[in-house]
């Protein structure tokens, strides 16, 4: 069986020195905002190329408290307008409809699936206060244009590096450090994931981080003082030490992600099936690798069949959602077909050439009949 994420396999690769760094905390009796904190956050922004970090519950909880800090700082309010791509995972869009804040759906480009930036404009009002950029599937989906775009109009960008850690843009910059704040999930399956739930936001405003900060304490900067309504939404003291650990070895198992995702761009080559484009100078590093095949439910089952796990990043897209039934009436026909027609392939640090060019060999041989 060739397992879509084999996380034990992942975990074994360190696992003497998560073991070390769990009992560390345990051993220490200091489990909430202590040492083991600090350090995370001080390695995380250095790796990401910003001033500041703040841990938090997870990865929702960092984009919620970004929106929410802008509202504290009167730079946002209820109503205001927030572009989003229409194809992302739903917890973008919820962290906006959280806070007040109007979504507004943008489609994405069929042969990239990130954002379109040439029709970003079009959706821009005097209602609109920032962009929410989403690094989908661990592709970098900044461009040059989105960064115009916003210092042209005073736009906050946001970015939802959530599934791209340690991607770098064009320019040699990591994602997560391109706009004005970014969340980040550490959701066990990411490609720095904890052994549970958490999330960082990063940013060089410090105004923002502090208010962050409290809110994620029950919107406390001195104890038993409660300047905002906040929740509780830290970074425990394990998954800290935790991540530290991993965060040592991302590049590492970031490289091992592109090759399988080399072998698949360059040796998959059956007409039923579309690989996202490479775009020139382009860093990818694979936290997903999706295809897209109209008869979609067939392949999964084709593969299933020969013992390759895969799954569907996601099957229903978020205006459709019932959560979300207002939106019934919107026609996002892009979005639709990615979401009828994507499939993920297995892709790990953990997983060998080998594998990866059996899944290669199977994925060609499908066919309709």
């Amino acid at each position: 069986m060739i397992k879509f994420l084999d996380l034990q396999a992942v975990t074994h690769q360190h696992g003497a020195e998560i073991r070390d760094a769990v009992s560390r905390v345990v051993e220490s009796g200091y489990y909430l905002q202590g040492s083991e904190n600090a350090r995370f956050e001080s390695d995380y922004a250095n790796y990401i190329g910003t001033q500041y970090c703040v841990g938090c519950g997870n990865g929702l909880d960092a984009l919620i408290w970004i929106y929410r800090a802008y509202i504290e700082m009167g730079v946002m309010q209820p109503g205001d307008e927030v572009i989003v791509p229409a194809n992302t995972y739903i917890a973008s869009i919820l962290a906006l409809t959280e806070n007040g804040l109007v979504p507004v759906l943008v489609e994405p480009r069929l042969d990239t699936l990130e954002i379109d930036d040439s029709v970003i404009e079009a959706r821009i009002t005097p209602r609109t206060r920032s962009v929410l950029l989403v690094h989908l599937y661990g592709r970098c989906a900044y461009t040059e244009r989105i960064g115009q775009l916003c210092r042209q109009y005073h736009l906050k960008l946001v970015e939802d590096n959530a599934q791209a850690h340690g991607c770098r843009c064009a320019d040699g910059r990591r994602t997560g450090s391109l706009g004005d704040a970014a969340g980040h999930s550490f959701y066990p399956g990411k490609n720095l994931g904890a052994l549970g739930d958490g999330g960082a936001v990063t940013s060089n405003d410090r105004q923002l981080v502090d208010i962050v900060r409290a809110l994620a304490n029950y919107g406390s900067q001195r104890k038993y003082v409660f300047k905002y309504t906040g929740r509780n939404s830290r970074l425990d003291e394990i998954q800290a030490a935790v991540l530290a650990v991993k965060l040592r070895y991302l590049d590492e198992d970031n490289a091992k992600r592109q090759m399988i995702g080399d072998i698949y761009n360059t040796e998959i080559s059956n007409p039923l099936i579309s690989l996202p484009v490479i775009m020139p100078k382009e860093q990818n590093v694979y936290h997903v690798f999706p295809v897209l095949c109209q008869n979609r439910d067939m392949l999964q089952d084709y593969l299933s069949q020969h013992d390759i796990q895969t799954l569907i990043h996601y099957p229903i897209p978020p205006h459709q959602q019932e959560c979300y039934r207002g939106w019934e009436p919107l026609s996002l026909p892009v979005t639709e077909e990615i979401h009828r027609q994507e499939l993920s392939l297995p892709i790990s640090p953990v997983m060998t050439l080998d594998e990866a060019r059996r899944v290669v060999e199977v994925v060609n041989r499908f066919r309709v009949k």
